[in-house]
């Protein structure tokens, strides 16, 4: 099937008061999880590169890139592919030349003048070449291996009226905000706050998006979606559930050698994850 737009998913999401999934791709396994669980729930999905997993792969964009679109097209879902938590202007070109649609800019440690100008000279850049651009605003943390970071600690939270003039002054299509999720999470226990979520849905004219996800129970994800949440992001818990099967294995089996053995195994544990997500969130 050909590759759709992350805007045209998220769209759809947003007017339907419903959620779309994005999930982190950092191995051909993990694409074809993606691809596999959103068939087998009948839904679709967004399959997001971050700057780190393009880090993993020596820099290059280009291989993670076209293997991950190749799994797209052979998908019998509508799949989107989206490159996210970018932090250098150069990947944000690099992915337009390498057929992303879509981006998500990081500006989020900066200052919040400095958050501003970098976000806007790339949304006018990517509008230019018809490019959907998600921006952060707000401290999600857990990333590239920061300390934890207390989601609920004064001044961490997106400010609704911040987040609205953030929006004006940017152009972003879509807003990840911090509502008490954070990165790297491996267990289900986050609280959203939800009146933070509607106050953000009623002042923002864009998509909000939930980074962190991996550590929110469904219910508090299902009550964030109807609070006015679009789309989620799930990465650590494709992570979690790959290195448990691999560890599994190899604990039971230590004399294997053939990756393919072990890597079957991660290949499913990844697949009835999206799956179990995109179920947990169907309409």
């Amino acid at each position: 099937m050909p590759v759709v737009s992350t805007g045209e998913l998220v769209t759809q999401a947003r007017e339907a008061r419903r959620a779309v999934l994005a999930f982190n791709v950092i191995t051909l396994e993990h694409a074809e999880a993606v691809a596999a669980g959103a068939e087998r729930a009948g839904a679709a999905a967004i399959l997001q590169i971050s700057e780190n997993a393009v880090r993993f792969h020596g820099g290059d964009l280009s291989a993670v890139a076209a293997a991950t679109s190749a799994v797209a097209r052979a998908s019998t879902a509508r799949l989107a592919l989206h490159l996210d938590h970018v932090v250098t202007p150069e990947l944000v070109h690099e992915a337009h030349v390498r057929g992303f649609g879509s981006v998500m800019v990081d500006a989020s440690r900066l200052s919040y003048g400095d958050n501003v100008k970098a976000t806007a000279d790339a949304v006018r850049w990517g509008h230019e070449r018809g490019m959907w651009v998600e921006a952060e605003l707000g401290r999600v943390g857990g990333k590239d291996g920061e300390p934890p970071l207390d989601a609920h600690a004064p001044g961490v939270r997106t400010d609704p009226a911040e987040a609205a003039a953030y929006v004006a002054d940017t152009g972003v299509d879509a807003l990840a905000v911090a509502v008490g999720s954070t990165h790297a999470m491996t267990e289900r226990t986050a609280t959203l706050d939800h009146t933070l979520i509607a106050a953000l849905h009623t002042a923002v004219p864009v998509p909000l998006v939930l980074h962190g996800s991996s550590g929110v129970p469904d219910t508090e994800l299902r009550a964030a979606v109807a609070a006015g949440m679009t789309k989620i992001n799930v990465g650590t818990a494709l992570n979690t559930a790959y290195t448990s099967a691999v560890r599994t294995f190899l604990a039971s089996d230590p004399s294997t050698v053939d990756p393919r053995t072990y890597l079957t195994r991660a290949r499913e544990a990844m697949t009835q994850t999206v799956t179990a997500f995109l179920t947990a969130l169907a309409p």
